[in-house]
Parts: C-alpha cells; sequence; structure tokens
C-alpha cells in the first residue's frame, strides 16, 4: 500500500506484482523444488561438465529405493524442470535450456545463503 500525501488514505499498489498466472506458475515449480533430493539432483544435473545425468548416478544421491528416485525425477520433469532421454537400459536427465538459468541462479543463491562462512563454522565448531 501507498499512502496518498494529499489525503492520507492507502492506495493498492501492484506495480511489482507478478501477474496471477505467473506466480502460479512459479509457485508449482518452488513446490516441485521442496525437497532435499530433488534439490540434490538438480544440483547434481547442474554441475555435471556434459549437463546431464544418468538415473544410475542420481540414484547413489541418497539412500533410497529406485522407485523413490524415480518419483522425485517425474515430479521434476512434470514441473517441466527436467527433460530426459532414454539412451538403452538408462535414462538420462538434464535441466530444461528454458529454466536452466532460474535453477541455477536458485541453487546458487540459495545454497550460497545457507552455507556458512568458514568464520561461523569455527565459531560453531569450537564451541
Amino acid at each position: 500500500m501507498t499512502v496518498v500525501p494529499e489525503t492520507g488514505e492507502c492506495a493498492p499498489t501492484t506495480a511489482h506484482a507478478i501477474s496471477s498466472d505467473a506466480a502460479a506458475m512459479v509457485a508449482g515449480t518452488l513446490k516441485a523444488m521442496a525437497d532435499p533430493l530433488r534439490l540434490r539432483m538438480l544440483s547434481a544435473i547442474a554441475a555435471d561438465p556434459r549437463g546431464e545425468c544418468c538415473v544410475c548416478d542420481l540414484a547413489e544421491l541418497a539412500d533410497v529405493s529406485q522407485p523413490t528416485v524415480s518419483h522425485h525425477l517425474k515430479v521434476l520433469r512434470e514441473a517441466d524442470l527436467l527433460l530426459s532421454e532414454r539412451r538403452g537400459t538408462w535414462v538420462y536427465y538434464r535441466i530444461a535450456p528454458a529454466r536452466r538459468d532460474a535453477v541455477t541462479d536458485l541453487l546458487s543463491t540459495f545454497a550460497t545463503a545457507a552455507t556458512p562462512d568458514a568464520g561461523e563454522v569455527n565459531a560453531l565448531t569450537s564451541s
């Protein structure tokens, strides 16, 4: 809200609000990403020099069953975050080109904010 100086009344402002459609799309994407294993999978794929990972590599990120890994990958595919390609018996995953910058920016921003710097680590471990 913005206060109108002449009247002192509040006037609603939506100058910086995203549209309802955009908000729904972003919320759906964030919901799909809101799982630690899914974030680790996205991070592993984004960090891989080939730009893709085999499902066998992603399964090694956590001690979960293959159906659980497949479920998490399906959620990320349905959110249009990942593309997949079957090669023989293996499936390879890569971040959708239209989402790559957003995913890598989000991961790097939040991972950096969530990781204490060396001084904080030392203070925490010496207590």
